[in-house]
């Protein structure tokens, strides 16, 4: 593969907005179920990593109807009244199985748009490949339709395969709408993507991989090591990869993070988030808690690892390459 080490911007699909090549994700805004929002933090602290996320030029914020089962929609909706910047925000269908033909978009958009407090987002997505009773084809025509109202900007996918992404690639082309984005899982401990066609695939087609879990929800932060072994708290806490012996496996891919890191001057975290800038196509979307998280996770613009520490910590993580 080539290294585009001077990207520091991207466009979502062939078509879609241009923004900073490192966005926001914002599960953990508003969801007291996987995450402990409320507890350990609250509304005070993810303002702060929104406001820090801005001021480091952070443009893209990722959201969906059921993150906090609205909750983080509507926390963006109110953080976006506070500032006249650019913003560009991403949000999320979910074809459940009650939702049955092209209103069901229109609805639920219009419900999102709404706790955004936005007359149009930049990115509408569907969150699951799910058929269910609606079909591929409806899905992405309501989709499309969304685009041609000037209610939404692009439309993506997320979780879909390299099969699905050409099939709702083709449906879109028929009302001449690109496929702008897949959202998936893409980071050092998860790399499943380069392996399964998603990746070539994405490439070929001009759409942009949106990366969640880019720091596998914290493991590629340093913050979590055997020596000075401490649990998670949430869900996480009942995550394999947690456990000490999970932190033993991935300890040389930490060293070589923090050995990378110390060239330049970087966190394991942003070394991490950097791998995933340098490819070019790839948009990772971190969460961020906090104004230090938001902060941190900004790091990883503004520099690029060379051609052969790249290569290095692919080396170090083909394990998860399958």
């Amino acid at each position: 593969m080539s290294i585009e080490t001077a990207v520091q911007t991207l466009q979502l699909g062939p078509k879609g907005p241009v923004v900073p090549a490192l966005g926001v994700g914002t599960w953990s805004w508003g969801d007291s179920l996987f995450w402990s929002y409320g507890k350990d933090y609250g509304t005070e602290q993810v303002q702060a990593a929104f406001q820090a996320s801005l001021d480091a030029g952070i443009q893209l914020f990722d959201t969906a109807e059921v993150y906090g089962l609205g909750k983080s929609e509507e926390l963006l909706g109110r953080f976006l009244q506070t500032t006249d910047r650019p913003v560009a925000v991403a949000t999320k269908y979910l074809p459940l199985p009650w939702r049955l033909g092209t209103a069901a978009v229109a609805d639920a958009l219009t419900a999102s748009l709404k706790r955004l407090q936005l007359p149009t987002v930049a990115l509408y997505q569907v969150h699951w490949p799910f058929d269910f009773f609606m079909g591929q084809q409806t899905l992405m025509q309501a989709l499309a339709a969304e685009v041609k109202q000037g209610r939404a900007l692009a439309v993506g996918v997320s979780n879909y395969s390299a099969q699905q992404m050409q099939q709702a690639h083709d449906y879109l082309a028929q009302w001449d709408i690109p496929l702008a984005v897949n959202q998936v899982q893409y980071s050092l401990l998860h790399r499943q993507i380069e392996t399964n066609g998603v990746l070539e695939l994405a490439r070929q087609l001009g759409v942009t991989i949106l990366a969640y879990s880019p720091l596998a929800q914290g493991l590629l932060t340093g913050k979590y090591s055997r020596d000075t072994y401490q649990p998670p708290k949430g869900a996480r806490r009942l995550d394999p990869r947690f456990s000490r012996q999970g932190l033993v496996r991935i300890e040389l891919v930490l060293k070589t993070l923090q050995e990378i890191g110390r060239r330049h001057q970087r966190s394991p975290a942003q070394v991490a988030l950097n791998w995933l800038i340098t490819q070019g196509n790839v948009l990772p979307i971190p969460g961020a808690k906090t104004g230090e998280q938001a902060s941190q996770n900004a790091g990883a613009l503004g520099w690029s690892m060379t051609p052969d520490e790249w290569q290095q910590l692919s080396q170090v993580s083909q394990s998860w390459l399958g």
